[in-house]
């Protein structure tokens, strides 16, 4: 995953309709883990980084993406599911310690939902909890690339 997010923001910022300046980040599920926002090229290029119903960002392994917050310099946010074998009550609450410990700019919300809720046309979609998520979404990307990109030269 590491490798790929940074061989996807890499391409990304090849393009030649893309510009120089800050970008955010979006995952869902196994995909929500914060390594994005720490191996997408310099980390003053990642502003942002968003994680809806991410699945195992606090484990007991050397790999935890909890690991990881020390490096990050991005505005993160994460949208935990109420029901969610791959991030349980117990692991979200590890994860909030780590993120108060990490001190960065972050916000962390539990939605009243299923796993996978944040998807259109999967079977536990829940469209009130989605454009809640992706209200928060909008802000997070307007605030944090509004503001790296004013301390740009």
């Amino acid at each position: 995953m590491e490798r790929d997010g940074s061989a996807y923001v890499d391409f990304l910022a090849s393009q030649p309709f893309v510009g120089s300046g800050p970008i955010g980040v979006i995952g869902f599920c196994f995909r929500g883990k914060v390594r994005a926002a720490r191996r997408g090229g310099p980390p003053e290029r990642i502003a942002a980084a968003a994680s809806f119903h991410g699945g195992g960002l606090f484990t007991d392994t050397v790999d935890s993406p909890h690991l990881v917050l020390p490096r990050v310099k991005a505005h993160l946010y994460f949208g935990h599911a109420s029901n969610d074998a791959g991030m349980n009550a117990e692991q979200i609450e590890k994860f909030e310690w780590a993120l108060r410990s990490w001190g960065g700019d972050y916000q962390s919300e539990m939605y009243d939902a299923k796993h996978g809720w944040m998807i259109p046309g999967g079977r536990v979609y829940d469209p009130d909890n989605a454009e809640r998520g992706f209200d928060k979404l909008m802000h997070l990307l307007d605030d944090a690339l509004q503001s790296a990109a004013a301390r740009l030269p």
